[in-house]
């Protein structure tokens, strides 16, 4: 008989550098681990119990669990694809590695081409922007909050990340407005070979501003068919919660859920398990990790993320019907002890557990397309062109 199949996507917690890590400057990065350094009273029993350090200390060589035996399957992740962005992890991990560069803004100011720029404001029939460098989006928000209210112009910014991000206040702009202007946005940066688009709303006065949770991510569609792809065709549910539905371009996908914060999201996933259909897939994706605490580099608001994320579990495996089967897994690092605000190239956690799911070590996964192909197997699909089941 098959269940459910349901992923928790941590996003960020990276367990241990990658081999590779000295291309990207991120020798030394271990997300989890330099959490637990600095915050060494932390409280995850669940996640302990089911094998998340164990897999930590298979990628680093660092015991932090003792004597604790894993009752759940584990293993890490090595990432196949060449950037350490957020699309690239999570197609990868549905069977499809990105095997080339995305295009990305240089590090200056102003850092987007004129070409660009001149195209999007006759586009979008605005006047100017604001901004136009990389940025943190809080800091930037804070120092073009109260320009942006008296021009009307956006703010547009990037990061390390294949990405142009576009902020707008949702009184004064509008939410609408602006999701129009990065729909125009997307189509314009395609040349630049850019992953994603993101708009970035926010809402408050000046001293106060805070951003909202109607961001939106406008992602390149996959260049292939993913498992969510062949899931769909084969007529089975694909859940989408959070902004999964966003970085796969809505393709592959049958039901887009969104909620406020991770706690919402974790609620509503537990909700979707209780009334899915066997047969579907469950794709969580808890962005507060990476968003809120790895990219603003909050040590103890991460740490307070994954106690409230590992209390959580105990609900989520109350409600596991036998078939079901749960995966807990990342798509990159973003260490909060390093410098700077971007991502980490990291190994990442694979934990499987459910009923039925047997307590091992499946070992170094040598790409994250492993969790597409075992899942593909267990719903009887035809097997995906990358990844090894276990």
């Amino acid at each position: 008989m098959i269940g459910r199949v349901c992923i928790l996507m941590m996003d960020s917690l990276g367990i241990g550098y990658s081999a590779d890590a000295f291309k990207y400057g991120d020798e030394g990065a271990n997300t989890l681990a330099h959490i637990l350094d600095q915050v060494p009273d932390l409280c995850i029993p669940n996640l302990t119990r089911l094998g998340l350090l164990h897999a930590l200390e298979l990628s680093s060589g660092l015991n932090y669990y003792g004597d604790t035996v894993s009752q759940g399957q584990y293993g890490y992740g090595i990432e196949k694809s060449l950037g350490k962005d957020t699309p690239s992890g999570h197609w990868e991990l549905m069977g499809l590695p990105v095997l080339f560069d995305w295009g990305y803004f240089p590090d200056t100011s102003p850092c987007f081409p004129e070409a660009l720029t001149s195209e999007l404001l006759k586009l979008t029939g605005l006047a100017g922007f604001l901004g136009n460098c990389h940025a943190s989006g809080t800091e930037i928000i804070a120092r073009l909050g109260k320009q942006h209210q008296a021009t009307g112009f956006p703010i547009i910014y990037t990061s390390a990340d294949s990405v142009l991000q576009i902020a707008a206040h949702e009184k004064y702009f509008g939410l609408e407005r602006l999701y129009k202007v990065c729909e125009i946005a997307r189509v314009v940066v395609d040349e630049y070979k850019i992953g994603r688009v993101i708009a970035r709303p926010f809402s408050g006065e000046e001293g106060a501003y805070q951003r909202t949770a109607n961001r939106r991510d406008y992602t390149t569609p996959p260049f292939a068919d993913t498992l969510l792809d062949k899931l769909k065709d084969a007529q089975h549910r694909v859940f989408a919660l959070g902004k999964v539905a966003d970085i796969f371009a809505h393709r592959g996908v049958t039901d887009v859920i969104h909620g406020a914060d991770n706690n919402e999201l974790f609620d509503l996933t537990i909700a979707t398990m209780q009334n899915a259909p066997n047969g579907s897939l469950i794709f969580t994706n808890f962005v507060d990790f990476d968003s809120k605490y790895g990219h603003r580099r909050d040590i103890n608001g991460y740490a307070k993320a994954l106690e409230e994320f590992d209390r959580k579990l105990t609900f989520l495996e109350q409600i596991l019907e036998p078939h079901d089967k749960v995966f807990i897994v990342a798509d990159h690092g973003c260490d909060p002890t390093r410098s700077g605000s971007d991502h980490t190239r990291e190994h990442i956690p694979i934990i499987t557990f459910g009923s039925n799911v047997v307590a091992n070590c499946i070992g170094a996964r040598q790409t994250f397309a492993d969790v597409g192909q075992t899942i593909a197997q267990y719903f009887g699909l035809p097997p995906l062109n990358v990844g090894e089941a276990f």
